[in-house]
């Protein structure tokens, strides 16, 4: 009898994960001679914390403002939950939460007063909306800062109060635009926690747009994006997977030159990225040894490590996931 349960139990989780919450079937968008989104294809599936990661203007933008009703594709399809993002938007938003990265609260107000009128957006009034504001603020740890105006909170506090706006009207699937930007890394952590407990208590499909690595590896799966393009699809260890070896990276005053001569030399691939050498390879700390000794003064300095989505970057791109002045806007902006 407990196999017979078990076998039924099996059966529902593997005919859940086969219907898609978020199926994006080749989508493109122009905006007029610039192409945003170059035929991108996905799905996400029930109950899955998904990333779309990718630099500046990489699309993802433009995605997330497609999925959440505000931009039409200029070809291709999107349906989450099997409504057509285009052709059936306010059956949609009923279906979805949005926490855009743009803070949507309004300070003056309260956070009681906050949900309030986002609940009365959604038909919510009476008893039934006081109860879901009251289970939503205890729910993001706001109770007892109900009735303070939002402009006496933090940061980490604010956002928050966005996902509680977002999540107000039981959405099945939510979709957040870099939603940690800006936090402090205590409310980095916190924010993340609340979302891994929305995927596994309330089954809700989670859409994350992302420029940080170290976020993509928190989800289960992640598109990468790079000039409208997806150039990599899969869970953050199998993408990791494919590069195998070590990552050996060398400084050195002719990059161009150490390269070819690694290359004649060792019969490997050496590419020069950044100005700097990289090596894919197994045993890498090992053939550390061999190539320093090979080329003795034409190397400066060595590291060795694991391959990261980074590196799965690079090798599906053939450049850095960030240009340096990409990093130093970056920098300001998150300073």
């Amino acid at each position: 009898m407990a196999s017979k349960v078990q076998e039924i139990a099996a059966s529902h989780a593997a005919a859940e994960l086969s219907v898609a919450t978020i199926s994006i079937d080749d989508i493109f968008h122009r905006y007029d001679e610039a192409i945003a989104l170059n035929g991108v294809s996905f799905e996400v599936r029930p109950a899955e914390l998904f990333a779309l990661l990718g630099p500046n203007g990489s699309g993802k933008t433009t995605l997330f403002r497609i999925l959440s009703t505000l931009m039409l594709p200029t070809a291709g399809r999107a349906l989450i939950m099997g409504h057509d993002a285009a052709k059936d938007p306010n059956s949609l938003r009923r279906q979805i939460g949005v926490v855009f990265q743009a803070p949507s609260i309004d300070v003056k107000l309260s956070a009681y007063e906050n949900l309030w009128h986002q609940g009365h957006l959604y038909g919510l009034h009476g008893a039934a909306l006081n109860q879901r504001i009251d289970e939503m603020l205890g729910r993001v740890a706001l109770a007892d800062r109900a009735h303070d105006r939002a402009e006496t909170f933090s940061g980490g506090m604010q956002r928050r109060l966005e996902l509680a706006k977002g999540l107000l009207h039981h959405p099945s699937v939510l979709l957040l635009d870099e939603p940690t930007s800006g936090l402090d890394p205590g409310a980095r952590r916190d924010l993340w926690q609340y979302l891994r407990i929305l995927r596994d208590q309330e089954r809700v499909s989670i859409l994350v747009t992302s420029h940080l690595m170290e976020e993509a590896e928190r989800c289960d799966r992640l598109a990468i994006m790079n000039q409208g393009k997806l150039v990599a699809l899969g869970t953050p260890a199998d993408l990791r997977h494919e590069i195998g070896g070590d990552i050996i990276v060398l400084d050195s005053p002719n990059p161009v030159t150490l390269a070819s001569k690694i290359e004649s030399r060792f019969a490997i691939s050496a590419k020069v990225i950044s100005r700097k050498v990289r090596i894919e390879r197994e045993n890498g700390h090992r053939f550390i040894t061999d190539v320093v000794e090979a080329f003795p003064g034409e190397i400066d300095a060595v590291s060795v490590s694991k391959p990261t989505l980074e590196d799965v970057f690079i090798r599906r791109t053939g450049h850095r996931f960030w240009t340096e002045a990409d990093q130093r806007f970056q920098e300001a902006a998150d300073a």
